[in-house]
Order: C-alpha cells, then structure tokens, then sequence
C-alpha cells in the first residue's frame, strides 16, 4: 500500500492529507493566519475560583477566560499525577480553592480549544513534544504509545529512559521511537529540556497573561508527528516551508529526506492529486461503501450519530450475512470518516439489527481494529440495550465541518426551511389582522417565486374575503423562500 502526505499551502488555507493508495485516510485542515492553540503554553492569572464546579476560570490573553479543573492541577512535590495518567498513590482530588488563588500567576497549557460560547480547557501538566519523545516536565512518569505492542521493545524503552531521565522529571516514548536508539533519545531529550528551562525563564520576566511557547504550524507538525519510514512521499507546493521541512527532516531522520518533493508554484495539490471530491466527501450527510451500502451522519450539539444502511446491496441468499457484511464495511468506513472530518465527543452509532451475538462481536472489532489506525484516543463503551454503539473520540479543536462551512444565516443552522403552504398561511393570518386594524383598501402581498405558484387556483384560501379590500400578489425572486411582504398601496389620487 502506497502512503504519500499532500501538503497544500494557498493564501486561504493550508491543507495536509494523508493519501493511502490513492484515497484520502486523514485530513489537516488550518486557516492561515488563524493556527492552532492547543499546545500552547501561557503565563495566566487566576480569575476566579469555584469550589461548587472544582474549577477557576484563567486569564491567558485569549477572548474568554480558560477553563481548568482541579484534576488538570499538578501538585507541587506530589508523587501522583491527575488528567488519566498512571499512579501509584490513590488519593480524592484536593478542593480547588487549596489549589489555587484568585490572582495567581500559573503556567498552563491548552489542551482543548474553545466551542462556541465555551472556554478553551488547560491544564498544569505541561507537555512538549519532538519527534521521538513527549517531555512532561512537571511530572515523575515514564510511558510507551500504546502503538508499540511489542513487550520486549517496550521494556527496552522504558529503560533507556528511565537512565536518562531526571528525577524530577517524566516522559512518553512516541510511535515514531520505535527501534531508535539511546544516543537518539538523549538527543531529542536534551533538546526538550532546553525548551523547557527556555519557557520558565520566560515566564520569570514576563507578567500574566502571556504566551511563553507557541505550538508549531501544521506544515511543521505533520512533518513531526506524521512523516515516518512508512511514508513513501511527501509532497509540497510552497518553497519556503520546503526548505524548512527538508531541514528539519535533515536533523531528525535524515534518510526520509529525498522523499520530500516540491512542486514549485503549482496553485492547488489537492486539484493535482485529484483529492478535492474527497473534500466534498468529507462534508456529505450521506456516504456509500463499496459494497453499495451507505451510512448518514448527524451532527447536534451534544454528540454525533451515524446510522447504517444496506442501500443498494443486496447479498446473496443470507439475510443475516447480508447485514453482518454490511456493518463491517461501515465500521471501517466510519473509522475512516472520523479522522478525515476529525469528528469527537460523544458518537452513537446505529448499526443495522443483529440477532446473533457473534455477528455483534465481529462488527465491533471490526470497528476497534480500524480505530487503531487512529492518532486521536477513541474508546469504543459497547453495545446499549437498544442495539445503538456507543464510543468517544477525543476533542481538541474544530472539526473539518467547523473549518470548511459556517451555519446557514437563513435557516440559522437548522438545515430545514418552511413548508411553501405554511408561508402561505402565515400570509394570510397577516392580511387577516391588517384588514381588521387599518382602513386601507388596497394590499400587496410579495412572496418568493417558488412559493407563489402554490396560490396558482387557489387565491381566495390564502386571501381572506373581505368587503372592500384587495390584495394584488407579486413575486420578488431575491425574497428568501421564508419571507413575505404585506405592504398597504397609498392611492395618490
């Protein structure tokens, strides 16, 4: 299987695809000038605290004030660590007002951007990344990717850094570590502690709120954290971030170097590698498989639904086996679908009825082996009473819709307009009350072009009968199909 990224760098918007034989397997999308937050370290002033929510709210320079939880706090001199890592020592969270005080200067870290009228989310418990390692500065703690399932090359690891290590000090080994050796790690950690004792000197000079370590460009990023021995090409349209990337690849891993390849001035990759259907893919309500089966995915506030139907396929004399080859090839395109759209939160899926709990567990680690392929944590909760999947995806920052569409300003994100007779009737209960308040004798009423022709032998339903009044109809094509004009005519004479 052939696997290239695609790197796109236009004056709108960068763009990073992962193509696996020819198909889009995952997709970056940043607006230039905008960046991404998470990752980013700020000096922050406690605002307020809040014992009631075990929260305070922080200042860190942004529009609204950042959120942080008490068991995203990072207890000076503990020796256990809250945000789901690993510990040996069980202990209840302490309040939040013994953590923190109003005014505070702390560092923190983004680990989630803001939503709509929510706050970005930090935590205490810093995290920098390289290509082989993740440096956690203020924590004791050694770690592997769970990708690495190999147990003596994990025990290998585990060892190389604990001797590196300092005490006072932790790490995670990345996938891309994998068969590296000591004198690397001890490079790439020297680097990170040197960044680290950058930023808290930075933080010594400087007042809250600040920022004291800015996350890398996505170009930058997918080079770090997505360009390995496993791809074949990278290829990218913009001379400047070609340089930067062969330099950075020349210190890291110089024999992936002559996989990178510029296409100097060429307007649009994604136009090049014929990738922009996928895009439009990537924003259907309705998706197929190859099978002729499709799925539909909803999105609410709340969570995220997807729900499977066999559509055009048919099978051959089991219907049992029909649909149990249909809900496997919708867990695997659904896999797919949640890294290209970078859909997260809560996702229910509602997979087509099995009897046999057989076929279930096929369908469900059919789902889980795909999701492996994955760099964002998901977990998969199981099977509800009702048939439905439930399984969470980690959130950090906007999905593909998010970036690529904005709600619809005239059905306000509804997706959903009024019927032609409801408008209709509104109009009428309109020219009802205006007849029965005012001494005009002459109306116009002005509707949308696809809404008038509902009238069409039918005007004395929509036109209340009254003695004396008449009402003329025009149609305004620029009207939105919602609206209508009941205006009254001034009779000059």
């Amino acid at each position: 299987m052939s696997r290239d990224l695609v790197i796109d760098v236009n004056p709108y918007q960068t763009r990073v695809a992962l193509v696996a034989d020819g198909v889009i397997d995952e997709l970056l999308i940043e607006k230039r000038g905008q960046g991404r937050l998470v990752g980013n370290i700020y000096k922050g002033k406690v605002q307020n605290v809040l014992p009631g929510m075990q929260a305070a709210f922080v200042d860190i320079g942004l529009e609204r004030n950042a959120f942080l939880y008490a068991g995203d706090i990072q207890i000076d001199g503990s020796d256990f660590i809250f945000n789901g890592k690993p510990t040996d020592v069980k202990m209840p969270v302490p309040n939040i007002k013994d953590m923190v005080k109003v005014g505070q200067e702390i560092i923190v870290q983004l680990v989630k951007e803001g939503v709509g009228t929510k706050g970005a989310r930090i935590t205490t418990n810093i995290t920098l990344p390289l290509r082989t390692l993740v440096l956690m500065p203020t924590v004791n703690y050694v770690g592997v990717s769970r990708r690495i399932e190999d147990d003596e090359e994990r025990t290998r690891l585990k060892d190389i850094l604990e001797s590196l290590k300092s005490d006072n000090m932790g790490a995670i080994v990345r996938t891309a570590g994998e068969g590296k050796s000591r004198e690397e790690f001890e490079k790439d950690l020297e680097c990170l502690t040197k960044m680290w004792s950058k930023i808290q000197e930075e933080a010594k000079l400087r007042s809250a709120p600040c920022l004291l370590h800015e996350e890398e460009s996505l170009v930058m990023r997918t080079v770090r954290d997505m360009f390995t021995s496993k791809i074949d090409h990278l290829y990218i349209n913009d001379r400047e971030y070609y340089e930067k990337v062969r330099t950075a690849v020349s210190i890291s891993s110089p024999t992936l170097s002559d996989k990178v390849v510029l296409y100097d001035r060429l307007p649009d990759m994604f136009d090049k590698f014929k990738l922009e259907t996928s895009i439009d893919d990537a924003l259907s309500r309705k998706v197929w498989f190859k099978n002729g089966g499709y799925i539909i995915i909803d999105r609410t506030e709340a969570l995220t639904i997807i729900d499977v139907n066999t559509g055009k396929y048919v099978g051959t004399d089991n219907l049992q086996e029909t649909i149990t080859e249909t809900n496997c090839e919708a867990a695997v395109e659904i896999a797919r679908q949640l890294r290209i759209r970078d859909i997260s939160g809560i996702i229910i899926i509602d997979f087509i009825d099995m009897d046999e709990v057989e076929d279930k567990e096929r369908v469900i680690n059919a789902l889980k082996e795909e999701l492996k392929k994955d760099r964002t944590k998901s977990t998969v909760l199981g099977i509800t009473s009702l048939g439905l999947v439930e399984m969470t995806r980690k959130k950090t920052r906007y999905c593909v819709d998010d970036t690529l569409r904005v709600p619809c300003p005239y059905c306000e994100g509804e997706g959903r307009v009024l019927s032609p007779e409801t408008v209709l009737m509104k109009a009428r209960k309109k020219l009802r009350r205006c007849f029965e308040s005012e001494n005009m004798k002459e109306y116009e009423l002005t509707l949308h072009p696809d809404v008038a022709k509902y009238m069409e032998g039918d005007e004395d339903i929509v036109i209340p009968r009254a003695e004396g009044k008449t009402v003329t109809v025009k149609t305004d094509p620029h009207m939105h199909v919602c609206d209508f004009r009941v205006e009254a005519v001034i009779n000059k004479n």
